[in-house]
């Protein structure tokens, strides 16, 4: 059953910041995961948005999304956003 990575980021150093990016997309997307969504054209239709940046990617399960999160691959490139951005992380399984 597919699962959702969701991401909230509050970016303090941009360049950092788009180094990470763009190291952990072909990483995500070697574990199977796909772009599902992100904060771009955000629309909220009942509350409010924080103004975080927002990107959800869909993955094969839960335990693809553990698999990527614990990989020693995704420990050095985690390293890139050390200091570049604060960020919250939800994995929630499909139904």
């Amino acid at each position: 059953m597919s699962a959702l990575l969701i991401i909230q980021a509050s970016v303090e150093q941009r360049d950092a910041y788009k180094a990470y990016q763009a190291a952990v997309q072909p990483l995500i997307s070697s574990f199977g995961a796909k772009l599902r969504g992100s904060g771009v054209g955000l629309e909220v239709l009942e509350g409010s948005h924080d103004g975080r940046r927002l990107v959800v990617f869909e993955f094969p399960s839960l335990d693809a999304i553990h698999e990527f999160w614990r990989s020693p691959e995704y420990s050095k490139v985690k390293k890139l956003r050390e200091g570049a951005a604060t960020i919250d992380v939800w994995a929630v399984p499909g139904v």
